[in-house]
């Protein structure tokens, strides 16, 4: 079968997942694959096609169990296969497809990704409700005590209440400054998209000070993508501020369009942006937990900043992933492109 004809009506939306994809006719034999898949076999469509789905994936008991329930119309999951070459676990999601069969091949490293994405965003929502509820109970008796205090200072009949009231002025603004900074994680209602040139930004916000050298691998083709500058400025102004306070003597920017990476809810273009540092490695005991607010390496500092970036990049419909080791922090943040008509719908 030819391959523009195999994915019929359905091409579009193939070509879109973030997964390897096959399609078998009805005797269980490949006759398309898309561009992931080939990866995963590390071969092309025209050498896939004609071999059964069992010459790839062990048991192959199971794999003709499975393609025998899709002939009976049924659609079947299972996750106890393995590459017979590489040995890699996998699931294996078969469904009726035409007169054949299509298949979703789901590396178990793939899910696990997928996975810890989910279980960050919904530690994200719950940090966003307990954030939003603070705005409500802790800002205006805060604001109320604040002016007391003021008022306080400002009679100076006596020097020991002044001398306490300034001081209390002082504690309430550091809590103010703590909560401000605590309420970046909430729900935000100006979240405004604009387009904005990402590599003016980039330049904008690092400036690389003495003993520091900035590298910069710019793609110069990407087009203006739809964010609110504000809070893209801060995400990366966070990054930025990481990567220096963990002594970093090189650093890199680099921007890309990311073809092979999917997000959820998004059926476009993908555009990277990858921060390499060079400075103290993330401790592996911090790697799993770095997003989560008050989490931090550091011996000063919030913990809030990493957990802002994740958040933001929630709010655009992105994601941030990280990797680190000795001599090498990564950073890699996918952001959608979307136009002002899809961001409206």
């Amino acid at each position: 079968m030819p391959r523009n004809q195999s994915f019929g009506q359905v091409e579009v939306a193939i070509s879109n997942l973030p997964l390897p994809m096959l399609l078998l006719d009805g005797w269980g034999k490949i006759v398309d694959a898309n561009v992931l898949a080939e990866e995963q076999f590390g071969t092309s469509v025209r050498k896939l096609a004609g071999r059964h789905l069992s010459d790839f994936f062990e048991p192959s008991s199971e794999v003709n169990a499975m393609l025998e329930r899709v002939s009976l119309g049924e659609t079947v999951t299972d996750d106890a296969f393995s590459n017979r070459f590489t040995h890699a676990p996998y699931s294996l999601h078969l469904g009726p497809y035409g007169t054949g069969t299509a298949v979703l091949m789901v590396p178990e490293g793939n899910r696990a990704e997928v996975e810890k994405q989910a279980k960050r965003q919904e530690m994200a929502e719950a940090v966003a409700r307990i954030a939003l509820e603070m705005a409500h109970e802790v800002k205006n008796p805060l604001a109320s005590l604040r002016g007391a205090s003021q008022w306080l200072s400002e009679l100076g009949k006596d020097a020991e209440v002044t001398e306490i009231s300034t001081h209390m002025l002082s504690e309430v603004d550091r809590i103010k400054e703590r909560i401000d900074a605590f309420l970046q994680l909430g729900p935000r209602a100006d979240i405004t998209m604009e387009p904005i040139n990402i590599h003016a930004l980039l330049d904008d916000v690092c400036r690389s000070p003495e003993g520091v050298h900035l590298h910069r691998v710019y793609d110069p083709s990407l087009p203006m993508l739809l964010a609110h500058e504000g809070r893209l400025r801060q995400a990366i102004e966070n990054l930025w501020s990481n990567a220096l306070e963990a002594g970093s003597s090189r650093i890199e920017w680099q921007t890309r369009m990311a073809p092979m990476v999917a997000l959820p809810g998004h059926q476009g273009s993908v555009i990277e942006l990858k921060i390499t540092s060079d400075g103290a490695p993330i401790p592996e005991s911090l790697m799993e937990h770095l997003f989560q607010p008050f989490v931090t390496g550091k011996e000063r500092g919030s913990g809030l900043g990493l957990a802002i970036v994740q958040r933001v990049l929630q709010e655009h419909g992105g994601r941030v992933k990280l990797s680190s080791e000795e001599g090498r922090t990564i950073f890699v943040l996918h952001l959608p492109l979307k136009s002002s008509e899809e961001e409206k719908r």
